[in-house]
């Protein structure tokens, strides 16, 4: 297979404004005794791409904490409530995403994303030897995580707002190879009934 290096970039920053009133974080809550947060870490841990970098933001200091003791690299992001392009950019911007051919952005809040899902991603991006956008589908809707090539690398740092790469991927020239991994490309979490519909449970 070819060796296009691959960094996943999970972005763990945002203010989770739909979680409501009381002090509940998504990723603080609870699925099979482990924080989202790190189980998403560990998932991307047990991938085959070279590094796993991990953007913080609101309440770094207890996304930081339900992290402890596993192999990541933490990059702070101060404007996390200008949107999800100062994280985005802030990953991209880290060291070990800056000398990977790939990017994988992962969002943190994605319980059905399995380290199976990541490797079957990584190893389209390396079969198109990282010339290729990949990108997670459910039965042809796009989802996520997706792999962004290098070539992509500025199109990114201009992103303003509250925005990810869709426009991106929309505009760029590259092929996309899209990769099905079922339901789990579309499961995100953003308010505590998604939470425990999904099969957490709500911490403080």
């Amino acid at each position: 297979m070819p060796n296009a290096s691959v960094a996943i970039v999970i972005l763990a920053a945002g203010r989770a404004s739909r979680m409501g009133e009381g002090g509940r974080h998504k990723l603080l809550a609870e699925f099979d005794g482990v924080p989202l947060v790190r189980r998403s870490a560990l998932t991307a841990l047990r991938s085959y791409a070279a590094c796993v970098i991990v953007v913080t933001g609101h309440r770094r200091s207890e996304i930081e904490a339900a992290l402890d003791g596993l192999a990541l690299t933490f990059v702070d992001n101060p404007d996390y409530a200008s949107g999800m392009a100062t994280s985005l950019i802030t990953g991209f911007s880290s060291r070990g995403a800056d000398s990977a051919k790939g990017i994988l952005v992962m969002l943190a809040d994605m319980p059905g994303i399995s380290s199976e899902h990541l490797d079957a991603l990584i190893s389209a991006f390396r079969n198109a030897d990282g010339r290729a956008v990949v990108r997670a589908v459910s039965r042809g809707k796009p989802g996520n995580p997706v792999i962004l090539p290098r070539s992509l690398n500025q199109a990114v740092l201009r992103l303003e707002g509250d925005v990810g790469a869709r426009d991106i991927i929309a505009k760029s020239s590259l092929p996309v190879r899209d990769v099905d991994v079922g339901d789990a490309a579309l499961l995100d979490v953003d308010t505590p009934d998604e939470v425990l519909a999904a099969g957490g449970i709500m911490k403080k």
